[in-house]
């Protein structure tokens, strides 16, 4: 892979703080995506991890996250990597991410918490009378909070996940309320669930083992559920409830409630 990609316009590996931020990272995103843009994923995580000074990858050692984590492993073994335990997950969930971190060598692994969930929810029913909020407490403020000196992060998103990925870039702008501009990576964005199987299978990566028992979609046990034969694959998550995007990803500062995997 081309290894020229030009540097930020004040020469440095460095982002700047204040106006000038986004006038920056809009420059480099721009120049990223069309150089990027006949290139694999491979070569989008090389090109990240050389032209975004601080990044991270953020991962929920879910159903389909050990390709990602793979492909990140090849190019920076030290990488890191922030994984939120809700402490809502499943136990499969957190065996998987312990037996998936050892098996793949990852040697930068934070395990991300809510600072005081008891607070808001003492009696852990938050996400029955509010999941949005739920969701909030335990994914969306440690996620922010876990990314606060992070220039960048990285995810699994992928345009057939929904209509609103349709054209999901490689390299993009979040602001999110109340935190500084970063750049968002998106190496899968032009892979179909098909690649995503077979890379798994080619590779021979250790899946999530409630794919096998109809979780094709794995967040929090409480609000996952086995999908049917024929249903759509995300039809676990949050099952009955107008919801179905957890609320970790914004988009011109605002928090996205639609959409797929994260």
């Amino acid at each position: 892979m081309p290894r020229d990609h030009p540097q930020l316009p004040n020469g440095q590996k460095i982002l700047p703080e204040g106006s000038d931020r986004v006038a920056v990272m809009t420059h480099q995103v721009d120049v990223l995506n069309r150089s990027m843009r006949h290139h694999s994923a491979t070569d989008v995580l090389h090109a990240a991890v050389e032209n975004v000074p601080d990044l991270a990858l953020v991962s929920s050692f879910g159903a389909e996250s050990v390709a990602l984590l793979h492909l990140a492993s090849m190019v920076q073994r030290d990488l890191p990597v922030l994984f939120i335990d809700t402490e809502m997950l499943f136990a499969e969930t957190l065996v998987y991410q312990q037996e998936l971190s050892e098996r793949l060598g990852l040697r930068n692994v934070s395990i991300i918490r809510a600072s005081d969930p008891a607070r808001t929810d003492p009696d852990g029913t938050l996400h029955q009378r509010n999941p949005d909020a739920c969701c909030a407490l335990r994914k969306a403020v440690p996620l922010q909070q876990a990314l606060t000196g992070f220039d960048g992060w990285i995810t699994g998103r992928k345009r057939f996940q929904s209509g609103t990925r349709a054209h999901l870039p490689f390299f993009e702008i979040e602001t999110a309320p109340g935190a500084p501009a970063r750049i968002k990576v998106n190496p899968l964005a032009h892979w179909q669930a098909s690649d995503v199987a077979d890379y798994i299978d080619e590779n021979r990566l250790p899946r999530h083992p409630m794919v096998a028992r109809g979780y094709p979609s794995i967040g929090c046990a409480p609000c996952t559920s086995a999908v049917k034969p024929g249903e759509d694959p995300r039809a676990g998550r949050w099952r009955d409830i107008e919801k179905d995007e957890c609320g970790i990803h914004f988009v011109d500062g605002k928090m996205i409630r639609t959409g797929a995997n994260s």
